[in-house]
């Protein structure tokens, strides 16, 4: 969860600055193949003994998969990579709308007519911005969020009940993002010519907050959190949480199969906060074995430290993207920014601005960001591994990916689209692991 909650605030900082959506054991989540059946896979050739060979094994449990279901994945995967490219141009169109139109300005008069404080001005129309985007970006939004994982199989909800969900997050938006504008805005107003710099510091310490405040006050608003009862898997998961010094006793599970088939998993908290979550599809249709391989992954990213590495790495990106703003501002104001009422880098009415170029950016860098995710997510494969012992578990785990995540894509395919080792990475690994380690593929019942 660490490593998401970095993802999730870029993906809030996005969604003021860039008409954006967010990712995989944890809540961004491993799709559950419907036709792969509850409880661990192992194939013939995926068992230890004399003859075992990585290759034959790995190509096994690929196996496991139908043609049609691997059609399917690759159709849903590979169709994400072009809705990226619809959503900048969505993105694009919606800022150019709020310009041409002159919405932006009369929003930013308004604002000044209600409050002539420029603080308490910039919060308000940043809330009418952020209402204005949600707004004119629903229409994808209900697309992408709800028809397309309809289609695919991966969404349970109603659509009141996906609505309200989305309702939600655009009222913890409406809380927060208003006063990061406006604090983005005094930045650009009062440090001058290196307002970039301190407004990627800020983003650090940003991230810092919601990744700590986020687990135990936001994720309780979309689901019901309850205690794990006693039994088998409750214990083996607080076995390894003290085998590997995670400070805590609070293990729950939380209701995700009214909105998702899609498994679920984290880590997270801080000061006493700590505690363990699964979702009830990790619980209701996977093994022991699966669950200690996804539970040692997100201890991983715990004892790891990943959220506050994942914390710099993003803020870094958010500081040139700044700079990207930055450096291309003045110029694009200069040539259109009268014509939209726009004063200058330091107005409001601005922003639509701002958030076209930072999209663009973000963009560009799209295989930056992925890589940064997709090393720290192979550092917590290769950790949950030695820590929960479980490859047949973790291959079985690596394959319920299938219904939602390409499972052997191409060299250049993983790099730029990929922000997960693939499923073929995943399972070829942990043969790799189970070659050395043959005691413990015996250990399967």
């Amino acid at each position: 969860m660490t490593v998401q909650l970095s993802r999730c605030l870029l993906a809030l900082l996005l969604l003021s600055f860039a008409l954006q959506p967010t990712p995989a054991w944890s809540a961004d989540g491993a799709a559950l193949t419907r036709d792969l059946p509850p409880g661990l896979q192992v194939p013939v050739a995926a068992q230890p003994g004399p003859d075992f060979d990585v290759e034959r094994a790995t190509e096994a449990y690929l196996n496991l998969l139908s043609p049609e279901q691997r059609e399917k994945s690759d159709a849903y995967f590979e169709g994400g990579y072009w809705l990226q490219l619809w959503q900048l141009l969505y993105g694009l169109g919606a800022s150019v709308l709020l310009l041409a139109t002159g919405w932006s300005r009369r929003m930013r008069d308004r604002a000044r007519r209600i409050s002539a404080r420029p603080w308490l001005s910039t919060v308000l129309y940043a809330a009418m911005f952020l209402l204005a985007t949600q707004i004119i970006s629903l229409p994808l939004a209900i697309y992408t969020g709800y028809v397309r994982e309809h289609a695919y199989g991966l969404s349970t909800q109603t659509f009141g009940a996906w609505f309200g969900d989305q309702a939600k997050g655009v009222a913890i938006a409406l809380v927060i993002m208003p006063l990061v504008i406006a604090g983005l805005y005094a930045l650009l107003r009062r440090a001058g010519e290196r307002w970039w710099m301190y407004a990627g510091m800020a983003g650090f310490v940003l991230i810092l907050f919601v990744s700590m405040i986020a687990p135990v006050f936001v994720a309780p608003l979309f689901n019901d959190y309850k205690p794990l009862p006693a039994g088998e898997v409750r214990e083996a998961i607080l076995s390894m949480a003290r085998a590997n010094r995670i400070p805590t006793e609070h293990v729950e599970w939380f209701d995700a199969s009214r909105q998702t088939t899609r498994v679920s998993a984290n880590v997270s908290g801080f000061a006493g906060t700590t505690r363990v979550n699964l979702n009830d599809n990790l619980l209701k249709k996977t093994s022991l074995p699966e669950i200690r391989a996804v539970m040692g992954h997100e201890m991983g990213h715990f004892v790891l430290n990943h959220g506050l590495r994942l914390a710099v790495y993003s803020s870094l990106l958010i500081t040139f993207g700044f700079w990207f703003v930055h450096a291309t501002f003045d110029w694009t104001q200069r040539r259109w920014g009268q014509r939209f009422g726009v004063e200058g880098r330091g107005d409001p009415a601005g922003l639509p601005l701002i958030s076209a170029l930072f999209s663009i950016f973000f963009f560009i860098a799209t295989p930056v960001s992925n890589s940064i995710i997709r090393q720290v997510e192979a550092e917590a494969d290769a950790y949950g591994l030695n820590a929960a012992g479980e490859p047949q578990g973790f291959a079985t785990a690596a394959m319920r990916l299938s219904t939602y995540r390409k499972i052997h894509p191409g060299k250049w395919e993983e790099l730029i689209f990929y922000d997960h080792p693939s499923g073929y990475d995943r399972v070829r690994r942990s043969m790799e692991w189970l070659k050395e380690h043959p005691e413990a593929g015996r250990r399967v019942p």
